[in-house]
C-alpha cells in the first residue's frame, strides 16, 4: 500500500537535491552572452589547458599568445593557475609498486582540481584547447566540461599518453592497455585534433580511426629564438656563468660548445651522450690530439638529473673526461635562447615513446641557427631533420662519438654547411605554421 506520508518527504528531498545539482552545474557558453554589458564579454573566449607546469609547456604558451593576438579572451590554465593545484609530493613516486598504489588517489585529486578550474574558476568558452598527454584524467574532464558548457574540444596531441606510461610500467602492462583504450575512447568525440607530425596524423587516422579534422601543426620556433652575430655571441658567453671561464678558448677555436636540453625523463637516454663524450675524450687525449676540447652544457630539470650529475662527478674524478667539461644549467627563456645561438652543436637524445612525436628542443635549436645531431630511429625524425642538410642522426654512443670527431675535427666544413641548413630551416616561424592551420580552424584566419 502506498504510504503518502513516507514517500512525499522522500520525493521532495530527491527533487531538492536534483535541483541543487542542476543549479550548481557550470554555466554554459552562449547563455550569458544574451545579456552582454561588458565589451570584453562579447569577445570569443578560449580555454587553453595543460594538466602540468605551464612554464615547461612552450607549445601551449605559443597557442595562447597566438589566439590572444586576434583579440580573443584566453584563459591559460595549468598548475597553480586558475585553481589547478600541483600534485602533492606524497602522491608521487618513481617506484613502480608505489606508483600503482598511489595512482587512484592522484587521479581523484587531479580530477577535482581540473573540473573546478574549468567549470568554476573560468568563464564558459567557445573553444577548449587541451594538451595531451597527460591523458588521465584530462580528456575525461575536458569532455565532461565541454558537454556541460556547450564548448568545442580541440585536442593538441604532443604524444600518446599510454606510450609514456609504458616507459614506466612496460608496454604490455594491463594498465597501459587500459590507458590506451581510454585515450582512444575519450579522444574520439573531440571536435578537432592538432598533431605535431604527419606520422602522428597517420597513426590517429589509420590505427585509431579518428575522424577529420586531424591537422598537422608542426612545431616552429617562437620569435625570441634567433641567431646571434659574433660580437653578441661572445658578449653573452662572457656574461654566462656556465661559459665565462672558457670564452677565450672558444674564441680561439680550442674549445667547442655542445648543448643538450632535457626534462631528465626515461624517454631520453643520457648514457648515450655520456659514453660518447668519454670516448671522444679518450681519442682527443691519445690518437686524435688535434681535436678541440668540448664544453657540454645540459639544461633542464627532472627526476633523473641527480643520478647523472653523480655519474659525471665520478668520471671526472677517475680522469675519464680530461678533454671534456660537462656542466648543467637552468636558465631563463631569454638566456636559453641566447645560449643555443652561441653553441656550436645541439644534441637531441629524444627517443620517442610512440615513434611519431617530435622534440620541441630541436625546433628551438634550429630557430637559433644551431645544427643538430639526434637519435634518429623513429618514424617522425625525417620531418624535422634532413640528413646532411640541417643535422645528422645517430643510433648509438659510438656513432655519436664518431659524429663529434667528424664535425669538430675532421670535417669542419660539414659543420658550417649544417649551420647554414639550420639557419634556412629556422626562417619558418610559429605564426607561419599556426595561422593557416589552428587560426583557420578557430575562425580567426581565412
Amino acid at each position: 500500500m502506498f504510504d503518502f506520508e513516507v514517500w512525499l518527504p522522500l520525493a521532495v528531498a530527491t527533487f531538492t537535491i536534483f535541483s541543487l545539482l542542476l543549479l550548481s552545474l557550470p554555466s554554459s557558453y552562449g547563455a550569458e552572452r544574451r545579456f552582454v554589458q561588458n565589451p570584453d564579454q562579447s569577445k570569443i573566449h578560449v580555454q587553453v589547458v595543460v594538466l602540468g607546469d605551464i612554464g615547461r609547456s612552450p607549445r601551449i604558451q605559443y597557442h595562447a599568445l597566438s589566439i590572444a593576438k586576434y583579440g580573443c579572451c584566453v584563459d591559460l590554465i595549468g598548475y597553480n593557475v586558475h585553481g589547478i593545484s600541483v600534485t602533492p609530493n606524497w602522491l608521487k613516486s618513481e617506484r613502480k609498486w608505489l606508483f600503482l598504489l598511489l595512482a587512484p588517489f592522484k587521479v581523484v585529486h587531479q580530477t577535482c582540481s581540473l573540473y573546478y578550474a574549468l567549470g568554476y574558476r573560468t568563464p564558459p568558452a567557445k573553444w577548449l584547447l587541451v594538451q595531451n598527454p597527460p591523458t588521465i584524467p584530462t580528456l575525461l574532464v575536458a569532455q565532461l566540461i565541454c558537454f556541460i558548457r556547450n564548448t568545442r574540444l580541440i585536442i593538441d596531441w604532443h604524444n600518446f599518453g599510454f606510450s609514456i606510461l609504458g616507459l614506466k610500467l612496460g608496454p604490455t602492462h594491463p594498465l597501459v592497455r587500459i590507458s590506451k583504450l581510454l585515450e582512444q575512447t575519450f579522444s574520439s568525440k573531440a571536435y578537432a585534433h592538432l598533431v605535431v607530425s604527419d606520422a602522428m596524423k597517420r597513426a590517429l587516422k589509420e590505427d585509431w580511426k579518428l575522424m577529420d579534422p586531424v591537422l598537422p601543426l608542426h612545431d616552429r620556433p617562437f620569435d625570441h629564438f634567433q641567431p646571434l652575430g659574433e660580437s653578441q655571441r661572445f658578449e653573452f658567453l662572457a656574461q654566462c656563468p656556465e661559459t665565462a671561464f672558457a670564452v677565450d678558448e672558444i674564441r680561439r677555436g680550442m674549445t667547442k660548445m655542445l648543448i643538450s636540453s632535457t626534462s631528465w625523463t626515461p624517454d631520453e637516454d643520457f648514457s648515450l651522450l655520456f659514453n660518447a663524450l668519454v670516448s671522444y675524450s679518450d681519442m682527443a687525449a691519445s690518437t686524435h690530439s688535434y681535436l678541440p676540447k668540448i664544453l657540454a652544457i645540459i639544461t633542464g630539470k627532472g627526476p633523473l638529473k641527480d643520478a647523472f650529475v653523480a655519474k659525471i662527478r665520478t668520471a671526472t674524478d677517475e680522469g675519464r673526461l680530461k678533454r671534456v667539461e660537462i656542466r648543467t644549467a637552468w636558465l631563463s627563456s631569454e638566456d636559453y635562447a641566447r645560449l643555443l645561438a652561441s653553441a656550436d652543436l645541439g644534441v637531441s637524445l629524444h627517443t620517442s615513446s610512440s615513434g611519431v612525436d617530435l622534440p620541441m628542443k630541436v625546433v628551438d635549436m634550429l630557430g637559433a641557427g644551431l645544427p643538430v645531431v639526434g637519435w634518429d630511429k623513429f618514424e617522425a625524425w625525417p620531418e624535422l631533420i634532413q640528413e646532411g642538410i640541417n643535422g645528422r642522426g645517430f643510433h648509438s654512443s659510438a656513432t655519436l662519438s664518431n659524429l663529434l670527431v667528424a664535425l669538430f675535427g675532421d670535417d669542419i666544413q660539414q659543420l658550417q654547411n649544417l649551420r647554414q641548413g639550420a639557419l634556412d630551416e629556422g626562417k619558418r616561424r610559429w605564426e607561419d605554421e599556426w595561422d593557416p592551420v589552428a587560426g583557420k580552424l578557430l575562425g580567426l584566419c581565412r
